[in-house]
């Protein structure tokens, strides 16, 4: 059995965290198992009724580390698409794999609020900044950027396809 894994995709809403999570299972599943945990789903049957507080959200995060890291040590390569704005929260998630001997690989999707903003067929951006939706992450609530993750896409100007091949080349140096 090949060994599961966690890619942990963050980055703001828009960034492109899904786009990239379904790239990246088209090129893995033909060949091992793979899960997606993205982060709408996760709150539609995971973490229902948890809201978006600080610590609504790190235990959010906490719930789907958990999941990950059962699938992953079944040989599961598990991809999160989740914003987890906070790194602390991140940092857990990534300790409790690594304990479990499992490899953890964050991705940053960056992109320039304007850009996201652009993006934003909900209009979440603009109902946000009018004040309508408070604790908006990147506008009324902080997203913390990661400090040191092994894939930064920069969605804004480099293509899924440039951000899948750096994803590969992580797992690939790993082995995996």
């Amino acid at each position: 059995m090949a060994p599961g894994f966690i890619v942990w995709m963050t980055g703001m809403s828009g960034a492109g965290k899904t786009t990239l999570s379904q790239a990246l299972r088209a090129r893995l599943s033909p060949s091992r198992a793979v899960e997606v945990l993205d982060g709408d789903e996760v709150r539609t049957w995971l973490t229902r009724g948890l809201g978006f507080s600080r610590e609504d959200r790190e235990e959010n995060v906490r719930r789907i580390g958990h999941v990950a890291r059962l699938l992953a040590r079944h040989g599961v390569g598990v991809i999160v698409a989740a914003i987890s704005p906070y790194r602390d929260a991140r940092a857990e998630a990534r300790r409790r794999a690594e304990e479990a001997g499992l490899a953890f690989i964050e991705v940053y999707l960056e992109a320039p609020l304007d850009v996201l903003i652009a993006r934003d067929v909900k209009g979440l951006y603009q109902r946000a900044l009018a004040g309508a939706l408070p604790n908006f992450t990147g506008v009324s609530d902080p997203y913390e950027a990661p400090e040191s993750p092994e894939v930064v896409v920069r969605s804004a100007s480099e293509s899924v396809t440039v951000g899948l091949e750096r994803v590969l080349v992580a797992l690939q140096a790993r082995g995996l």
